[in-house]
């Protein structure tokens, strides 16, 4: 039987250092940081990277509806997804993540946009 993705990568450690660096280009980002204002980053860390360690074969963390809840006050539009999109890609390839299972996992985040995108376009 293949192994996940998960197991492949060499599991949660890995993705949780992965998402570490993909934070701090968030946070380096001049569009993107004010999401995080007062944010307690260690556990917006820890649950990113179980997300997505679910997301590659893991165990499932969170629900749509959850991930509609903990978005609701940010107020997220569609550039601002997409710009975080594209920090995470950035950050899946440095850690030289195969291209295919780097499209598998922004596919799959990409598919729960309407769950984080709380406002409408202008």
């Amino acid at each position: 039987m293949d192994a996940t993705m998960l197991a492949r990568y060499g599991g949660l450690p890995v993705v949780a250092r992965i998402v570490l660096g993909f934070y701090d280009r968030v946070l380096s980002s001049d569009d993107l940081k004010s999401y995080f204002a007062g944010a307690d980053m260690r556990r917006l860390v820890d649950h990113q990277a179980r997300f997505i360690a679910s997301l590659m074969g893991g165990p499932a963390s969170y629900t749509g509806e959850y991930l509609r809840e903990v978005h609701a006050h940010l107020d997220i539009d569609a550039t601002a997804f997409e710009a975080m999109m594209g920090l995470l890609e950035e950050s899946l390839r440095e850690a030289r993540f195969a291209a295919a299972d780097v499209e598998a996992i922004m596919a799959d985040m990409r598919a729960r946009a309407p769950y984080v995108v709380t406002r409408a376009p202008a």
